[in-house]
C-alpha cells in the first residue's frame, strides 16, 4: 500500500491486473443456475476433502525420459506426462485442426551437480538449473528431479508438480497448433499455459486422470499457493514475463472453469483490459510499497472505506483488540466486527505482525505464502464490508455473508488504484498488494470469512469471489451473492 495525506508515509503508486471469468450455467429442471450459486461448489463441482496426489496401485507410465533415475520426482513428472497426453488426444481436435501429436523427448537432469555441467536440455548444460521447461527448438520437455520438484512436493504437495508439467505441455500445445508465433508476447503465451493447466486440473477433479486424482479444497488450494508461489516477484524487471500471481491464478481458474477452449481466447488486448487501472509497476524503484500497519494508517483505510463503500452509520474503529466481548458474534483475531454495537475490534500489534512481509528461510526454494502490508489492510477491509452488508439487511453469519466478504474486499481494492478514478483516498493500492491478498486466501481465508471468522473450505472459491468484486465492482457481487 502506499499512504498520501498521513505525515511519514509512502507516496501513492502506480497501475496492474486480472481476468474476469465468463459467467457459466447450468440447467436443472428448465431452471438456469449460476455456479456461484452454491458456496460449497467449486466451478460447478462439489467440494470435496478426500485425496490428493498418485492413486495408489496404478502401475507407472512406460514413457521413456532421457536421464530418468525413477526419483519421485521422475515418476510423478511421468505419469503427469501419460495423462496429459491422454487428456490432449481427447481435447487437441475439438479445438484446433488436425490430431494431436505426444511430445518429441523427456529429459529429466540433476541441478545439484556443478554449473556448467549435466546433461543438456535445449541446447544448455544443466547444472545449477532447477527448473522445469518446454523447448520449441525440438520438441522436449525437461524437469529438474533433484531440487525443483521436490521442494515442490514439501511445499504444496505432489499435485503442484503435475500442476508444472501441465504448464509446460501447454506451451508445447501452443507451439503443435499454432495458437503462438515468434511475434507473441511473452505475457500471453505464459497467461495461455497456465490456463491450459488449469484445464487439464479440472479433467483431474472430474475423476478422469489415470494416475491422479485431486481434491476440491486442500488439494486444489495447494495448486494454486504453487502458482503464488513462481509469480513475477519484481513488477519493474523487464524479465518479469510470466505474470503476478493475481494474473497466474486468474489464468488457472478461467482454464479450470470455462475448459482449454477458452484459453485460445487469451491475447495481449484481453490482458491489457483486465489489467486495466491496476498497478503494476513502482514509479520510484526504491519504493517497496510497504506501508506501517499503525492506528494512523488503520484511520485513514477507514476513511477511504467509507468513501468506496459508504455507509450511513460507519462502523467504531476501537483499537484495544480484537475481543469486544460482543453479544452476537465471535472474536475473530486480529481483527473482528460486532453488529450489535457496529465496532471494529483491532488488535494493532498482532495486525501489524500479520502485514510483515514474510522473511525467506536459509534454504527456502519456494516460499510458502506471499506476505506484505496487505495482507493485513485486506483483513481490516473485510471486517468493515461486514457493516456494509449489516447496512443492507443482509445475513452476516452464514457462507453467502463469508463470499460477499471476500467479494467487496475486492471492491475496496480495486477502487484503491490510482487511476481507478476514486477521489479523497488517503492510501492507494501498490504492485504486489494483490497477490498478498490472494495468498491469505489460500492461507487461511479470514479475509473471506462471516461474521464470526467461518470460511469456506475451497480457496479457489475464497479467491474467485475477491478476484470478482476486483474486476466486476459491486455489482458484480450483488448479483453472485445476494
Amino acid at each position: 500500500m502506499s499512504g498520501g495525506r498521513i505525515p511519514r508515509l509512502l507516496a501513492a503508486a502506480a497501475t496492474a491486473g486480472l481476468l474476469l471469468l465468463s459467467s457459466c450455467a447450468q440447467t436443472v429442471g428448465g431452471t438456469a443456475v449460476s455456479i456461484y450459486e452454491n458456496p460449497f461448489t467449486v466451478a460447478g463441482l462439489p467440494v470435496t476433502s478426500g485425496p490428493s496426489g498418485p492413486r495408489p496401485g496404478i502401475p507407472d507410465s512406460t514413457i521413456t525420459v532421457e536421464n530418468a533415475e525413477g526419483t519421485y520426482s521422475d515418476l510423478l513428472a511421468t505419469n503427469a506426462i501419460d495423462d496429459l497426453e491422454q487428456f490432449w488426444a481427447e481435447q487437441y481436435p475439438l479445438i484446433f485442426k488436425g490430431s494431436f501429436t505426444p511430445i518429441s523427448t523427456l529429459i529429466s537432469w540433476d541441478a545439484s551437480q556443478d554449473e556448467g555441467s549435466g546433461i543438456r536440455f535445449c541446447g544448455d548444460r544443466t547444472g545449477g538449473i532447477p527448473n522445469a521447461a518446454y523447448c520449441t527448438r525440438d520438441d522436449s520437455i525437461g524437469w529438474d528431479r533433484t531440487i525443483l520438484l521436490p521442494a515442490l512436493v514439501d511445499a504444496f504437495g505432489p499435485m503442484s508438480v503435475v500442476m508444472v508439467i501441465a504448464h509446460e505441455y501447454g506451451h508445447a500445445i501452443q507451439h503443435q497448433s499454432g495458437l503462438v508465433g515468434d511475434d507473441t508476447p511473452t505475457i500471453v503465451a505464459e497467461q495461455q499455459a497456465d490456463c491450459f493447466a488449469g484445464a487439464f486440473i479440472r479433467h483431474v477433479a472430474e475423476d478422469d486422470a489415470p494416475h491422479f486424482t485431486i481434491n476440491t479444497s486442500d488439494g486444489l488450494n495447494g495448486v494454486l499457493a504453487a502458482t503464488v508461489a513462481v509469480r513475477d516477484v519484481d513488477p519493474n524487471d523487464p524479465e518479469s514475463v510470466h505474470g503476478s500471481a493475481f494474473e497466474r491464478v486468474t489464468a488457472v481458474q478461467i482454464g479450470f472453469t470455462d475448459g482449454a477452449g477458452a484459453c485460445t481466447g487469451i491475447d495481449e488486448d484481453e490482458i491489457d483490459a483486465r489489467r486495466a487501472s491496476l498497478p503494476q509497476k513502482f514509479s520510484d524503484p526504491d519504493d517497496s510499497g510497504e506501508l506501517p500497519v499503525t492506528e494512523d494508517s488503520l484511520d485513514a483505510f477507514t476513511r477511504s472505506f467509507e468513501t468506496v463503500l459508504p455507509v450511513a452509520d460507519p462502523p467504531i474503529v476501537d483499537y484495544s483488540g480484537a475481543d469486544l466481548g460482543c453479544a452476537d458474534a465471535k472474536a475473530t483475531a486480529p481483527v473482528s466486527y460486532c453488529p450489535s454495537s457496529n465496532t471494529i475490534g483491532v488488535d494493532v500489534a498482532d495486525l501489524a505482525e500479520q502485514g510483515m512481509p514474510e522473511t525467506p528461510q536459509r534454504g527456502d526454494i519456494l516460499p510458502l505464502n506471499v506476505s506484505g502490508d496487505y495482507s493485513a489492510y485486506v483483513l481490516f477491509a473485510s471486517r468493515y464490508t461486514l457493516a456494509v452488508q449489516k447496512e443492507a439487511g443482509q445475513t452476516l453469519n452464514d457462507p453467502q455473508a463469508a463470499l460477499r466478504s471476500a467479494c467487496l474486499s475486492g471492491v475496496i481494492t480495486s477502487a484503491m488504484s490510482v487511476e481507478s478514478g476514486t477521489t479523497d483516498l488517503e492510501v492507494w493500492l501498490s504492485p504486489g498488494d494483490l497477490d498478498e491478498a490472494v495468498s491469505g486466501l489460500l492461507s487461511d481465508g479470514l479475509a473471506a470469512s462471516d461474521v464470526n471468522g467461518t470460511t469456506l473450505p475451497s480457496g479457489f472459491s475464497r479467491v474467485d469471489a475477491f478476484r470478482s468484486g476486483v474486476l466486476g465492482g459491486k455489482q458484480r457481487c450483488d448479483a453472485r451473492y445476494s
